[in-house]
């Protein structure tokens, strides 16, 4: 147990500058402090990575805000789990004190309902964009991109409907699984209500 002060400063961007993040943190009582510039091409973090590769158990970790110290509420909440398991207290300059006192509890518990509250909004902006996407796009294919083309399901098809070629044949022919032509024929039937058909092999 060292009871070592650190301080972390990171900017968003390689044209900013943490002087002042680094000046507070100083003020704050920081004497190791490490310094990272991100960017939006790289999550990379290498300074931070150093940082809790040194910081320990009664150690205590400063950041000017939330949003220095995480990318987004659910990695804020993981460090700070992380930060608390390993006894490590933290102080967020503009919140306060967050470890297993019940102040530091309390705060934790808004942070975790945030968290869930932006996971929601994810979700519920997916779900909303895919029935746009359904009701405005009509190659729009929930899930997995599809390996096989419209036309290529219609040229398979041409040659079971007119060359009564069986599921098997064409399967060899085309390099289709028949389980990927059971699929899109069925599709094709709903779409078409084509008579069902006797060349299953």
């Amino acid at each position: 147990m060292t009871n070592t002060i650190y301080g972390y400063a990171r900017v968003s961007t390689t044209q900013q500058d943490y002087a002042t993040q680094v000046e507070d943190l100083k003020q704050a009582g920081a004497t190791k402090i490490f310094k990272d510039k991100y960017t939006g091409t790289t999550a990379n973090r290498p300074e931070f990575d150093k940082l809790m590769a040194q910081i320990g158990s009664g150690d205590t970790l400063i950041v000017t805000k939330l949003d220095r110290l995480a990318r987004n509420t659910q990695d804020a909440l993981n460090i700070v789990k992380q930060l608390n398991a390993e006894g490590i207290i933290l102080r967020v300059l503009n919140i306060g004190t967050i470890d297993n006192s019940p102040s530091g509890r309390l705060i934790f518990t808004v942070f975790s309902a945030f968290a869930e509250f932006e996971r929601d909004l994810i979700v519920n902006r997916t779900q909303e964009g895919k029935a746009w996407a359904k009701a405005n796009n009509p190659n729009f294919h929930d899930g997995m991109p599809r390996k096989y083309t419209s036309e290529q399901i219609d040229f398979a098809w041409k040659l079971h409907t007119q060359d009564h070629m069986s599921y098997s044949e064409i399967s060899r022919k085309l390099g289709m699984s028949k389980a990927t032509i059971y699929r899109r024929f069925r599709e094709l039937r709903d779409k078409k209500a084509a008579p069902k058909d006797d060349f299953l092999h």
